[in-house]
């Protein structure tokens, strides 16, 4: 494939790249997506997606499992929220990735797998084929990072990403019967650990803010906890990934953000799928219309900070047993319904 001139260049091939280049194509635009990896979809991720935010749009096939209970368990309590709905299914990876794959090249995107990018000056993108070592030389006029919480576009624009989260997931063979949430702040301060049943595996893992635990410890901590839970990590092997939610913007000029490369995931939870899709989706019309004024934007934005705000404020270590002790009841006592821990409004 000869590169020269590319009106949209998409630098990252996850949900959110994807569904960016799905809709820019789709209006006719011609988009190439960039992306490092040279297999689509995989990533360090518990696979949960929540029925507000994305289970209604992901076809059925997709669906792992499903779950109408979330059971929750702290130091001193524990039970189950119950809705009518599912509250969050679990999806694989490698499979969402590959779906939405098809879709935006279906659409007519073009997308280079294997490729990294190695230089951005101005409008101009040098990129290097991982394989061979071969480079290419190309312009655009719109350029898109959707490239993770190490995104190179985000570094370009001269922004830092200090708030952090670190995620470490063991997907191991198995079958679990419910979907749990860990607010054990003996293991994990003031993050989490999981236990999410998929198809014919389970993934357990834990989340934290990387300035209360970094990830070694984090590590430690998380194979003593799944130990107490009847799961010997020991000889597994598990995928640690940072998680940034270090918002400083989306627009900036013709250059975009999306996602992670953006810090649009929650430093609350981790989640960071809806606002991906959410983010690319109208990035893409902001491409398409620069007059385009987002409402999905703002609502987005403002559900980040109030997660941000709990970060900060449970990271008081007597505060973050506290605090988790106080959501879980408020939560088993249907006081907040389990929606208020969503990124989607």
């Amino acid at each position: 494939m000869k590169l020269n001139h590319i009106p949209v260049v998409i630098i990252g091939g996850g949900p959110g790249g994807l569904v960016c280049a799905k809709v820019l194509a789709e209006s006719g635009r011609r988009v190439l997506v960039v992306e490092r990896k040279v297999t689509i979809g995989p990533k360090v991720c518990a696979g949960g997606i929540t029925w507000h935010g994305l289970i209604s749009r992901v076809p059925g096939k997709w669906i792992e499992q499903s779950f109408h209970r979330q059971r929750i368990v702290t130091r001193w309590q524990k039970g189950t929220v119950t809705e009518k709905q599912p509250i969050i299914a679990t999806v694989n990876r490698l499979h969402l990735g590959r779906y939405m794959l098809d879709q935006a090249r279906n659409a007519g995107a073009e997308v280079l797998n294997g490729w990294q990018l190695r230089r951005i000056d101005g409008r101009t993108l040098e990129i290097e084929n991982k394989k061979d070592r071969t480079r290419q030389t190309l312009t655009c006029e719109y350029l898109v990072g959707a490239d993770g919480s190490t995104s190179l576009v985000r570094r370009s624009l001269g922004l830092s990403s200090r708030r952090m989260g670190v995620g470490i997931n063991y997907q191991i063979k198995g079958c679990h019967s419910e979907m749990e949430w860990h607010l054990n702040s003996r293991f994990f301060k003031n993050g989490y650990g999981w236990i999410f049943p998929h198809r014919e595996t389970v993934s357990i893992g834990a989340y934290v803010d990387r300035q209360v635990m970094d990830a070694r410890t984090l590590k430690e901590q998380l194979l003593r906890w799944a130990q107490s839970q009847g799961f010997d990590l020991s000889r597994e092997r598990g995928r640690a990934e940072y998680i940034n939610y270090d918002y400083r913007g989306w627009q900036f000029g013709q250059t975009f953000l999306v996602g992670d490369a953006a810090g649009l995931a929650s430093g609350l939870t981790g989640e960071g799928i809806y606002p991906a899709i959410v983010s690319g989706e109208e990035v893409a019309q902001k491409i398409l219309d620069p007059q385009y004024e987002s409402t999905v934007m703002p609502q987005l934005i403002r559900n980040h900070h109030i997660h941000s705000r709990m970060v900060r404020l449970t990271s008081n270590p007597v505060l973050n047993t506290l605090t988790g002790e106080m959501m879980a009841r408020a939560l088993l006592s249907g006081i907040i319904n389990f929606k208020r821990l969503e990124m989607a409004p």
